[in-house]
């Protein structure tokens, strides 16, 4: 199964359309052995309500060699949980480097199912990524119109248009009936332009950023899905995480409430 059908096959099972990110901020917790014990207790709770787990690289990789450890424990917890893995590296390189990158983010016991990827080195840095993701049933997903702010700095004036039609390209090229190896990211941040985005790419899976602490709302992204409630993941990560501190059980509920507010919208 690749990941796009697992994501779909968990989406309509179990009625969400939920990713959890798991970002957990060291100055937050005692030590990092506090870290493991209270993300890992996070991703057991919240695993019900999530149709994946974006693992946030930037903070697993600060903790140093620890990190990396803590890393291929949450991937191993989500795949028992049945969670498939997106890890949230936003990587990009040219050549060999970026074949390395994909190799070691890709692949292997602290890898991701799936991988952000940033195309702005231009469309052929990204094929090496996407080699290793179809070789492995995995996927990746193409950075379009991320949740920042700043964002328009370098993706307005047509580019993340353009983006988007090489993700659709790409995407049919391949022969799966459904979604395609490239997702795309677009920040739930700017709901008035999900639908165009929705159009641009029909095949890609949409990852959207921004659920909670960015500001975005569910109502806000009917738009992103298909009918049926498939063809994107809305993404929350502090919200879930540091629902109320460090409590377990308020992270819980937050995922649920969140799965339940995504649900209402698209009824």
């Amino acid at each position: 199964m690749t990941f796009a059908q697992a994501v779909t096959e968990r989406t309509l099972r179990l009625n969400t359309r939920l990713c959890v990110g798991l970002d957990p901020r060291l100055d937050a917790y005692h030590d990092p052995e506090h870290l493991r014990r209270h993300t890992l207790d996070v991703l057991e709770a919240a695993a019900p309500y999530a149709a994946c787990v974006k693992p946030q690289l930037a903070f697993y990789e600060a903790l140093g060699l620890p990190g990396f450890q803590i890393l291929e424990e949450v991937c191993s917890a989500a795949r028992t949980l049945g969670l498939p893995v997106l890890l949230d590296g936003k990587r990009g390189d040219i050549g060999s480097t970026a074949a390395a990158y994909a190799r070691g983010w890709l692949t292997g016991r602290h890898a991701g199912d799936a991988l952000t990827v940033n195309p702005f080195l231009g469309f052929q840095t990204v094929r090496p990524f996407l080699d290793v993701a179809q070789a492995n049933d995995g996927a990746i997903f193409v950075l379009v119109k991320t949740s920042n702010p700043d964002q328009a700095d370098l993706q307005g004036n047509g580019v993340s248009e353009k983006v988007a039609a090489w993700v659709a390209q790409t995407n049919d090229e391949t022969p799966e009936p459904q979604y395609g190896p490239v997702g795309a990211v677009v920040g739930a941040t700017h709901p008035t332009e999900l639908a165009t985005y929705r159009a641009l790419m029909p095949r890609a899976l949409l990852l959207l950023p921004g659920l909670g602490a960015q500001g975005a709302a569910p109502q806000d992204l009917q738009a992103a899905f298909h009918p049926g409630g498939t063809g994107a993941l809305a993404s929350a990560s502090r919200a879930v995480q540091y629902a109320d501190g460090l409590s377990v059980t308020a992270s819980r509920e937050a995922a649920r409430a969140l799965r339940d507010g995504l649900n209402s919208a698209l009824d």
